[in-house]
């Protein structure tokens, strides 16, 4: 429990009291679903109550990175500045790990955000499509911390060190009670299939601009996994 503690206290904005030793939950980063479960839980939750499709996917965009306190998001935008630098590796680290927003971090959180709105628009069972996406994109994140061999010290790189491969089987099973949710069996599966699938374009597109995984990294795939699983999600 004191793991699952420390992983909402750096998931999430919620108040959880006194702060938890941070390894307590460097030492089972495959538990990052849970943290899914009650960010897209509670958000779920809200916008089951609101009629309106527009409203419910605004809210529930909303409801996430609020409860997230937009750390993913700040990481997103780094991720656009990264991308859109020009020259060598170097370089485009630099753009990524500095302080200041150019245009690719505006571009990045414009678009990935305009497209979970679009899916959530259009789901067909809104509060389950949002817990699914959620959730989904924290295994993503699991993923990356797991196989992502960091270029930097760092918040990644200290979660790396304490992983292991194993680590991906039970981050994997606790996406397994997605199943049960009032969407066809099919979706999920195939939601999950995606989440793994950007987060392998995620660790291969940062190797080859980088040079390796930092916490931007993760994060940005946290909100790339959402606006991808929830765009699946209306598709189908």
């Amino acid at each position: 429990m004191r793991s699952v503690l420390a992983l909402l206290q750096f998931c999430t904005s919620l108040p959880l009291g006194r702060p938890v030793e941070f390894e307590q939950f460097a030492r089972r980063s495959y538990l990052y679903p849970l943290a899914g479960y009650v960010i897209g839980g509670i958000a779920a939750g809200i916008v089951y109550w609101i009629g309106s499709p527009a409203v419910g996917a605004a809210v529930a965009l909303a409801m996430v990175l609020v409860l997230s306190g937009c750390n993913h998001f700040d990481g997103l935008l780094d991720l656009g500045d990264g991308l859109m630098a020009h020259g060598s590796r170097e370089k485009r680290v630099a753009a990524m790990t500095d302080r200041t927003t150019g245009a690719g971090a505006v571009a990045a959180g414009v678009v990935v955000t305009l497209i979970a709105f679009a899916g959530l628009l259009d789901a067909a069972n809104l509060p389950a499509a949002i817990l699914t996406a959620e959730v989904c994109a924290k295994v993503a994140m699991s993923y990356l911390t797991t196989l992502g061999v960091p270029f930097r010290e760092g918040i990644h790189s200290y979660l790396h060190g304490f992983a292991r491969p194993w680590f991906l089987v039970p981050a994997t099973l606790l996406a397994l009670p997605l199943f049960l949710l009032p969407l066809p069996r099919m979706s999920i599966a195939l939601a999950l299939v995606a989440a793994a699938g950007i987060a392998a374009v995620m660790m291969l597109l940062a190797r080859h601009l980088f040079g390796g995984i930092n916490g931007d990294v993760v994060g940005a795939a946290n909100e790339i996994t959402r606006a991808g699983v929830l765009l699946l999600l209306a598709l189908l």
